[in-house]
């Protein structure tokens, strides 16, 4: 599924610029190609236009949440994965990502390691 080298493609779509550079750079060590969204709507122009592995989606954004997002990919991308950040601690909410579809979820802060086992595991699935 992923491209050459074994790089995973990954769409990284939260509204705080800072975790989302972070983020970003951490993964980028880990041979992880990521394009940022900064909110809902730009991630869906962005899925518009290339093809990903994996998309990491957080719960709560400015525009539309995580939640709304993550039925318009299902729609757009069925078969990719999504996991959802929440950094709310809102299992009901993280519960109702994975009734819409979603691959999987984790609290933020999260620990890379556990992200990046998370997408392993959504990759080779």
């Amino acid at each position: 599924m992923s491209n050459q080298a074994g790089t995973i493609r990954m769409l990284l779509v939260d509204d705080e610029a800072g975790f989302v550079d972070v983020m970003s750079k951490r993964l980028k060590r880990r041979d992880v190609q990521v394009t940022p969204a900064l909110s809902g709507a730009v991630a869906i122009q962005i899925l518009r236009k290339h093809d990903f592995d994996v998309a990491v989606v957080d719960l709560k954004m400015e525009d539309m949440d995580g939640i709304e997002l993550l039925s318009v990919v299902k729609k757009m991308v069925p078969e990719m994965p999504v996991i959802m950040l929440t950094g709310h601690g809102s299992e009901q909410a993280a519960r109702e990502g994975m009734e819409h579809g979603a691959f999987d979820y984790l609290l933020k802060p999260c620990e890379l390691e556990n992200l990046m086992a998370k997408i392993h595991q959504a990759v080779g699935k």
